[in-house]
């Protein structure tokens, strides 16, 4: 008789979001096989710590190691490791492909995991917003679509990718209906900026670990899900309109990183943001790519025009301004919507945080050498907060204009005054964004 296979030992590399997804979904009851690590990069204070048991399941009653990504090799080689699944994103092609070839050189199997293993059936419609880089507005266009849903009578629940870096377990399943809830989950500035604006426009949003229970949680109070992804990655859930944005800002990036080019390949509907800004040779050739990578999916163009709640508060000032974190660091921008909107004020005065920066912000400055002279609104700990705060109070700035989507003043206790840099989504041509959902709503009688 022969005996029964052993089961494969597989690491899944990540950053706290897809990496437990695909496990949850794709490894965690398979029998075949056996999930030794997970490695981390990109998210700090992951690493050190464990996949908790009651996430894991039955299989893992120790729970998984975290560890960190520099240590994929001799891991690989002490725990006999034959598989190597990579699973998180905006990254460039050239990254994943190093990340192969030093799983491939030590001997072990190199995979990637796709949209028909991966995503998950509601039972209600659902509408998926992606996009090519962090950055390119995917957020301020959910806003935008829960507005017209709302408007048509529809209950909405709004599911966000994953940004679990606390407390695994007591995270599993986020219901999100008030900035208290927020607070009570201790949510860390990245969190707040996806989910506060959406909880101002009365959108009620779920998030955290476990996305089957999630979905199973949201489905009871909607009528239509909307999928707010996060990064460039493509949703974990399986759309019935999949809308996917590109950055005009940044035309050359359509195709250059993972897995934002799938997605774009894969959407529905292609939307060409931040056209208000863009030169006209960028737009025209950020449109024939896409018309390359998706020739089906209709093309529509946005605009994401800045507004300051007091200009005349920023006007001749000498001025810090905090961009939207993730945008400016893993995003690749030199700066943003908030150095864009200072600068158009008469006779300011930019103050750049980099010199004055404490050690925790300066390591980030240092990791991230393309950031301009801004400051990225960090704080994935009160430790970090802290250091955001100390470093803005170092600069001596007369006003601080603030472009992250969260209250920073009252969030940092600033005592330094602080005018808001807000944006949204506006259709900029035809055919509108909001156009074509209504009519998907008109076909699906919604």
């Amino acid at each position: 008789m022969v005996g029964q296979a052993a089961p494969r030992r597989t690491v899944i590399m990540g950053a706290a979001g897809r990496d437990f997804h695909n496990f949850n979904v794709v490894y965690r009851d398979d029998a075949s096989t056996e999930v030794v690590a997970f490695t981390a990069t990109q998210i700090p204070g992951i690493t050190g710590r464990r996949y908790p048991p009651v996430l894991a399941g039955a299989r893992y009653p120790d729970g998984i190691p975290i560890v960190a990504e520099r240590e994929l090799e001799g891991l690989i080689r002490r725990d006999g490791v034959d598989r190597v699944v990579f699973a998180y994103s905006d990254v460039p092609h050239a990254t994943v492909m190093h990340a192969a070839s030093r799983a491939l050189a030590t001997g072990a199997d190199f995979v990637l995991l796709g949209p028909a293993r991966t995503m998950l059936s509601a039972a209600c419609p659902v509408i998926a917003i992606s996009a090519a880089r962090t950055g390119c507005g995917k957020s301020q266009t959910t806003r935008y679509l829960a507005g017209r849903l709302r408007a048509r009578g529809l209950r909405l629940t709004v599911l966000r990718h994953p940004m679990p870096y606390g407390d695994l377990a007591r995270q599993a399943v986020q219901r999100f209906a008030t900035t208290a809830d927020l607070a009570a989950a201790d949510c860390t500035i990245e969190e707040r900026e996806e989910y506060e604006p959406h909880l101002a426009t009365g959108s009620l949003v779920f998030a955290g670990v476990d996305y089957a229970a999630i979905l199973a949680a949201a489905e009871h109070e909607a009528d239509l899900i909307l999928w707010d992804g996060g990064n460039n990655d493509f949703p974990f859930l399986r759309p019935d309109l999949h809308i996917g944005l590109a950055d005009a800002l940044r035309p050359d990036q359509s195709d250059s990183h993972h897995p934002g080019e799938a997605v774009l390949r894969m959407a529905d509907v292609l939307v060409l943001a931040k056209t208000g800004a863009a030169d006209t040779d960028d737009i025209a050739s950020l449109e024939a790519a896409l018309r390359q990578l998706n020739p089906s999916a209709p093309l529509v163009r946005a605009a994401s025009p800045v507004r300051l709640d007091d200009p005349a508060a920023v006007a001749g000032r000498r001025v810090l301004v905090v961009e939207d974190g993730p945008t400016i660091t893993h995003g690749g921008m030199a700066h943003g919507a908030g150095y864009a909107a200072a600068t158009a004020q008469p006779d300011v005065s930019i103050v750049d945080p980099r010199p004055s920066a404490t050690p925790e912000i300066a390591r980030v400055y240092a990791r991230y050498p393309h950031i301009g002279p801004v400051l990225p609104a960090l704080g994935y700990g009160q430790a970090q907060q802290a250091a955001l705060a100390a470093s803005i109070a170092a600069a001596q700035p007369d006003v601080v204009v603030a472009a992250t989507p969260v209250d920073l003043a009252a969030l940092l206790d600033l005592t330094l005054p602080v005018v808001r840099a807000r944006y949204d989504y506006a259709d900029a041509g035809e055919p509108t964004l909001g156009g074509l959902v209504d009519a998907f709503l008109d076909q699906r009688g919604l």
